[in-house]
């Protein structure tokens, strides 16, 4: 067993150890932070974004640079990406307004010192915090089904006890200069589980719809068939996208958290594999241990494909549990069928939820057998008043000028 292993195993057995350990931890890297970018000024005319920690370039903040590109009054402005491997980042580097830094790094501490505004779909770095004179664009990922922050009660979180998890919430929201939200849903939920008010934040909303459906709004007429061809979908194959989220109790110890997809492939591909693709698609938190060579041209791993915006298009249906996916793939307007095996463990014993699931407008299934007849089921899928009274609950702005909005509220807005 590796140290890394070993102090992972011990903070789990450990509560109270891994608290003073992460605390020490803490203290000492904003001490580092706030000597190496001692005197740095912030540029009026630069922004920093980050996805998932440096794992991606996507989501709302990519939606924000690639609008900011095309608009001519923000020609002066510099665009810095913090990525974890920039290498697999290089076509952001084609414009000479971009600059890449390793996430994590000291360049990344002095591109944060450096930049005016920061966008970032999940929370900071704990030992960052915005000076005054500094912007902290909050995107967030996804509209929560799922409890976050103070509003869990209780978890079996491997990882995080209650105290914890209120913490980071609590060292997040007093950071925030803006909260993204697409719907009044989504801010009520915002404002809870970070506690704004508390922190004098409680302006901090911005409900605008987000950014990175903008795509889904009015696509090119032929997105989707785009997607299927690159990723070597044959013709006429119906197109199932697998989007399940994490367990909060699942974790290895030096990977991260794990997650085995809770399908029997070989059942779905006997009735359905001449007809069916299944793209898989992990949550960004998950290392999937899944081998999926068994079920080669039936299951394809499409973990690694950048932006999921692509999968929505190129699907005719989606197969999820409690992701935030679901409230983007409705934009879309196609069927949704919602697998949820475990749902006493989650919602008793995990997070628990912001509202009843008798309100999914789609079937709510938790055997494996049940599978199967639902994917039937959805051939003949009618998009009809439940399904549209979800749609304008849950993302009631997406027009597909999300990012405009933000740019003109955030940037605009605010003195150079």
């Amino acid at each position: 067993m590796g140290f890394s292993s070993l102090a992972y195993d011990l903070m789990k057995a450990h509560p109270r150890l891994r608290l003073t350990l992460r605390r020490g931890l803490r203290t000492a890297k904003a001490a580092g932070y706030h000597l190496r970018t001692a005197g740095t000024t912030p540029d009026p005319h630069t922004i920093l974004f980050c996805s998932y920690h440096g794992k991606s370039a996507a989501c709302s903040p990519r939606a924000i640079y690639d609008r900011l590109l095309t608009l001519p009054e923000y020609r002066d402005f510099q665009f810095v990406w913090a990525v974890e491997h920039p290498e697999r980042f290089s076509e952001l580097a084609e414009s000479p307004r971009t600059t890449l830094v390793p996430f994590g790094s000291a360049a990344f501490e002095r591109a944060m010192a450096g930049a005016k505004y920061w966008i970032f779909n999940i929370t900071l770095p704990e030992h960052i915090t915005p000076r005054q004179d500094q912007v902290y664009l909050q995107c967030w990922h996804g509209t929560p089904l799922k409890r976050l922050g103070f509003d869990i009660a209780e978890t079996d979180n491997a990882m995080n006890s209650i105290a914890e998890i209120h913490r980071k919430y609590r060292l997040e929201g007093e950071k925030v200069d803006y909260f993204l939200s697409p719907s009044p849903f989504a801010s009520a939920c915002f404002r809870s589980a970070w506690q704004l008010e508390r922190w004098g934040k409680g302006d901090a909303i911005l409900e605008v719809g987000y950014p990175r459906n903008d795509a889904l709004v009015n696509p090119p007429p032929d997105a989707g068939e785009a997607v299927r061809r690159r990723l070597g979908i044959p013709q006429g194959k119906r197109v199932l996208l697998y989007a399940p989220t994490f367990r909060d109790d699942q974790h290895i110890s030096g990977s991260g958290y794990a997650y085995t997809p809770a399908v029997d492939f070989t059942a779905l591909r006997q009735t359905l594999g001449e007809e069916y693709v299944i793209l898989f698609r992990a949550h960004y938190l998950v290392a999937s241990h899944f081998d999926f060579a068994a079920y080669e041209g039936f299951v394809m791993d499409v973990s690694g494909v950048e932006q999921i915006n692509d999968l929505y298009l190129a699907a005719d249906l989606m197969l999820t549990d409690y992701s935030s996916t679901m409230f983007d793939f409705a934009v879309l307007r196609r069927s949704i069928l919602f697998y949820m095996y475990d749902l006493e463990q989650y919602r008793d014993h995990l997070r628990g939820f912001y509202f009843d699931l008798n309100q999914l407008p789609g079937p709510i299934l938790t055997r494996p057998e049940q599978l199967i007849p639902a994917i039937r089921d959805s051939e003949h899928f009618v998009w009809d008043q439940r399904w549209e009274a979800f749609r304008n609950r849950f993302a009631p702005l997406e027009d597909g000028n999300a990012a405009l909005r933000v740019i003109q509220t955030v940037i605009q807005e605010e003195p150079s």
